[in-house]
């Protein structure tokens, strides 16, 4: 005989359970890495086929510009030619962000949403670096380095969790009650 149904569902105790789970629940976050990893590719793809390297479209000099490039080195141009040093990195890099999503210090939509960001620019300049042993740039703006759709994904989402950080921080500090005056009375006013 089975017990009644109470209407309630047991927590998952199979670790098996609870990560069967915790995927469902965060689908969006590989969405998001899978998205980014799609696009990024893409366009990359597109920029290679169509530009030749050092080619920029439009060809007049304009302040946004399409520029086909190519970046042995991380961001901003520094490690040039270090790409066994930067896949080890990277992966470095992918593990830290897997690790966060499992073993999350703070369990908060938009954390995750920028880390499914993360993951997903991290896979997409790792593709490039192991696939051709260097990244393709090609979003060039004014005198910003040129760069892709993976290191744009990667900026804001640092950008996003270092605002969500110092928002929480500010929410923190205003939601504490204000400290008492020890005297228990108003400071004397100077006449």
């Amino acid at each position: 005989m089975n017990p009644p149904d109470t209407g309630t569902r047991e927590r998952p105790t199979s670790l098996r359970e609870r990560i069967a789970t915790r995927w469902r629940m965060d689908l969006l976050f590989f969405a998001i890495a899978a998205t980014i990893v799609v696009v990024d590719q893409t366009t990359k793809w597109l920029v290679r086929s169509n530009l030749a390297l050092g080619e920029s479209w439009p060809d007049n000099a304009g302040f946004i510009k399409i520029v086909h490039v190519v970046n042995s080195g991380a961001a901003f141009g520094i490690l040039q030619g270090q790409t066994p040093f930067l896949i080890v990195t990277s992966l470095l890099g992918l593990a830290a962000i897997l690790l966060y999503y499992v073993y999350p210090p703070m369990d908060h939509g938009v954390v995750r949403l920028a880390l499914g960001m993360q993951l997903g620019g991290a896979i997409g300049n790792l593709t490039d670096r192991v696939r051709m042993g260097e990244v393709t740039d090609f979003v060039h703006v004014g005198a910003w380095p040129t760069f892709n759709v993976a290191d744009a994904s990667i900026s804001i989402s640092i950008v996003t969790v270092l605002l969500f950080f110092v928002l929480q921080d500010v929410e923190r500090a205003r939601s504490q009650p204000k400290p008492a005056d020890d005297a228990g009375h108003d400071a004397p006013r100077d006449a």
